[in-house]
């Protein structure tokens, strides 16, 4: 293949990658408000992360995060929950 031929794919491959890295950007949530569910709801639901993924593929009513939240401390919550879920949970799949 010419440098020619090869440019041409890595800059198709690098449009691909740029692109799809733009689809997973997060938006701005226009649902937030003051009295929404705080950083101990957020600490919650994180924590039961891995069960309402579950419902959730098969049940429309069930969602895994809160969009009705009050920001930056439910997300914060939010994933101080994952990570105290996951945490021992990798740790323990250790072998030693």
């Amino acid at each position: 293949m010419s440098s020619r031929g090869r440019a041409g794919v890595v800059a198709g491959v690098l449009l691909v990658v740029v692109l799809t890295l733009g689809a997973c950007a997060a938006g701005p949530n226009v649902d937030v408000s003051p009295e929404g569910l705080g950083f101990w709801w957020g600490l919650w639901h994180g924590l039961i992360l891995p069960v309402t993924f579950i419902i959730s593929l098969f049940t429309d009513t069930v969602t895994i995060y809160e969009v009705g939240n009050n920001g930056n401390w439910y997300n914060f919550g939010f994933v101080l929950g994952i990570a105290l879920f996951s945490g021992p949970v990798m740790a323990g799949s250790r072998r030693r």
